[in-house]
């Protein structure tokens, strides 16, 4: 009897994950998929500038094409499925915080407006990452405030520039950032070579050049 009944608990445990594992594939926008999620995903990769076509809930090959640019950009396997770690990346998990206020979400936007205006997208949100990179990191403050307001950190905070009107594409930014997506990987400084004088800053090792700004540890 009890080998009876833990046979029965085994084949129940085992159904229920099998499915799980089910509802976990069936969730992934793949080509040929349709939806609201698929529709989600063309409307960010065309605000991103990586999608072209129609948004028509649709993953066709114009879908699969413009995730695999958009996974390629930001380092990961360029599959052409929105899994989970894709739809994270495109800010499509639910928009969390990640423990972070919307006001220091809102002081990460303004530094990211204030000194990445008119750079392309990527740039700002790599200034961004930068930001949350110094958060981690041992040798600056462990708050976005912190970091922002930091001596001598921005000039922008001095001039007055962070507190000019915040660009959409600076709160979208933010919120990438957040999402975990660091075009920088792991930089943790930037400067723009053309005005730089610092010639300690031009010593960090330079990890990748966006718009004008290059970025380095």
């Amino acid at each position: 009897m009890k080998k009876t009944l833990a046979l029965i608990s085994l084949l129940l445990i085992l159904s229920l994950a099998a499915a799980l594992i089910g509802l976990h594939v069936s969730a992934l926008s793949k080509y040929g998929s349709t939806g609201s999620e698929v529709t989600q995903i063309q409307q960010k990769l065309q605000s991103l500038g990586f999608y072209g076509g129609a948004i028509d809930g649709i993953y066709g090959s114009q879908t699969r094409d413009a995730v695999v640019a958009f996974q390629k950009s930001v380092g990961l396997t360029a599959d052409g499925i929105a899994g989970s770690k894709t739809l994270l990346y495109l800010g499509l998990d639910g928009g969390s915080n990640y423990g972070y206020t919307q006001s220091e979400v809102d002081l990460l936007a303004r530094i990211i407006s204030a000194e990445s205006r008119g750079e392309p997208y990527s740039g700002q949100v790599a200034v961004g990452a930068v930001i949350l990179n110094r958060v981690e990191h041992p040798s600056f403050p462990n708050t976005i405030a912190g970091v922002v307001y930091q001596s001598g950190a921005f000039s922008c905070v001095y001039d007055g520039q962070i507190n000019q009107p915040v660009a959409d594409s600076s709160r979208r930014a933010a919120q990438d950032a957040l999402n975990g997506w660091d075009p920088t990987g792991g930089c943790v400084y930037y400067y723009n070579p053309v005005t730089a004088t610092s010639r300690w800053i031009r010593s960090r090792p330079i990890i990748v050049t966006i718009g004008k700004h290059v970025f380095c540890r």
